[in-house]
């Protein structure tokens, strides 16, 4: 008997029924199709993995199912390696394409797609893969992408419809387990709620107010909290294309009267994609410094440093508010993040290796291409941007002056006043009873002498620039990322 030729639509990072191309393809394709998302054992074991990615990712999908049901539609979902489920696909159906988004992910994921794309043109199987959001694969240089970017930005939306029809009949024999689906389904309100739909909520309610405030309040830890979009998540695992964002804010400027604060907030719509363009092009961010000359400087392991920063534990109050906020909320706006990685790198003098996965793991809206290029870039190892070292008693004073954001997350220190409460440690014994809070006690003395610790590692990194190693990489990084006639622009000024 012969085999029921189909269509495959696999889903990646692009959880969402409009405004995507590969449903699209396979709706006008005509043949039955099946749609699918995998749970890839390998990948749920990778470090960068956790229950808050993997319950957004199922909650995401079960929206996505709700829709889909009024067309007789659903995605199966499989617990199993991309290769076992294809491989048991093709035995049972005449697969004649894939239809899926192009993926910037991390090694593991970029080695499957070669072994698959090896398996697929073996056994007569096409692999259609649409480009993701303003990404382009297999480009050498920047040159034109500012351009091609914003063609992408500026073309249609895909307007998906769904012709009813169930789908291909398979007995899927990759089960997630039920005591996973039992983790996944026990969501916490305390994060943002995933799918489609409230993606396009939070997108309305900043266009429509929430930006009023962005360019003013985003680098401040508690008030960015409104007034910064808060579609990262969303973003991140595909409940929203770049593009619908960007169109639903520029139609918002033609009655908005804080235009400037959407233009910026557009202009970071770009940033993101730019970082993803880095990763694409070279997914070795993850694990290796791109600057090779970087792998040179030593950082001499203290475990001690490590948990007291992952813990929120340091003794220095905007490190530990923004690292507790983290753990309960999965989310914090840019510049603390950024502060965080300075202070484990910089102050701590950690390699950058051993705190990158904790972080993506907190971060609700990890984004492997955006991870890993602005965490090598915080921690000084890309040779080519300025080192930036935040002090964090300063970033307290600047962006948290009254105490609040650290009051909320560091209840221990709700008695302290607010002369002292930037600097806990400098209160005198007198004044700790009188308050009740003991530096050492209720809340950890600093961790390190800041002042010290940062002239340190300010000599040995701005040291290690001239190193010849990290010149000649530093030619490499600047032909490779950015317009190539602006690198010999750059490279013959040095």
């Amino acid at each position: 008997m012969a085999k029921q030729a189909i269509n495959i639509v696999w889903l990646k990072r692009d959880l969402r029924t409009q405004d995507h191309a590969p449903l699209q393809a396979a709706e006008q394709n005509g043949l039955p199709y099946l749609i699918l998302y995998l749970f890839e054992p390998s990948l749920l074991a990778h470090p960068d993995t956790s229950l808050r990615h993997l319950q957004f990712q199922y909650h995401s999908l079960q929206q996505v199912n709700q829709t889909l049901q009024a067309y007789q539609k659903q995605v199966t979902l499989c617990y199993a390696e991309a290769a076992q489920v294809f491989d048991v696909l093709n035995q049972y159906f005449d697969i004649r394409t894939v239809f899926s988004y192009q993926e910037s992910g991390i090694d593991l994921s970029y080695t499957r797609d070669k072994q698959l794309k090896q398996y697929f043109k073996k056994h007569g199987i096409s692999w259609q893969e649409f480009q993701r959001d303003g990404i382009l694969r297999g480009i050498k240089n920047r040159e034109g992408w500012i351009k091609a970017w914003h063609r992408v930005m500026h073309a249609p939306l895909i307007h998906n419809t769904f012709t009813p029809g169930s789908s291909p009949e398979w007995e899927n024999p990759f089960p997630i387990p039920t005591e996973l689906i039992q983790n996944w389904t026990d969501y916490p309100d305390t994060f943002q709620p995933a799918g489609e739909s409230f993606a396009r909520k939070y997108l309305h309610s900043f266009s429509a107010e929430r930006a009023r405030n962005y360019s003013k309040h985003i680098s401040k830890p508690a008030q960015s909290r409104t007034s910064c979009s808060r579609l990262s998540p969303y973003l991140a695992w595909g409940n929203l294309s770049i593009r619908q964002v960007y169109q639903a804010t520029e139609a918002a400027k033609k009655t908005s009267g804080f235009k400037t604060a959407i233009n910026n907030f557009q202009t970071r719509l770009r940033w993101h994609c730019h970082f993803i363009q880095k990763f694409e092009v070279e997914c070795r961010y993850e694990s290796e410094c791109i600057n090779r000359g970087y792998e040179l400087l030593e950082h001499p392991e203290n475990e001690t440093y490590i948990q007291a920063w992952k813990t929120g534990q340091t003794g220095f109050p905007l490190v530990d508010a923004c690292m507790r906020c983290l753990q309960q909320t999965g989310w914090i706006n840019f510049r603390m993040r950024a502060m965080l990685v300075s202070f484990f790198c910089h102050h701590l003098y950690q390699d950058w290796r051993l705190g990158v996965y904790h972080l993506a793991q907190l971060f609700l809206d990890y984004e492997p291409g955006i991870h890993y290029p602005q965490f090598q870039m915080q921690a000084g190892t890309t040779g080519i941007n300025t080192i930036r070292m935040y002090n964090p008693v300063k970033q307290s004073q600047d962006h948290d002056p009254e105490g609040i954001f650290i009051k909320k997350w560091l209840p221990e220190l709700s008695p302290v006043p607010l002369v002292f409460i930037h600097e806990p440690h400098k209160m005198s014994q007198i004044e700790q009873e009188l308050y009740g809070v003991k530096i050492g006690v209720d809340y950890p003395a600093p961790l390190i002498d800041l002042e010290q610790s940062g002239r340190e590692a300010r000599d040995k990194i701005w040291a290690h620039r001239k190193h010849e190693a990290v010149q000649k990489e530093n030619l490499r990084i600047l032909i490779t990322h950015t317009h190539p006639r602006i690198s010999e622009v750059r490279i013959s000024g040095e």
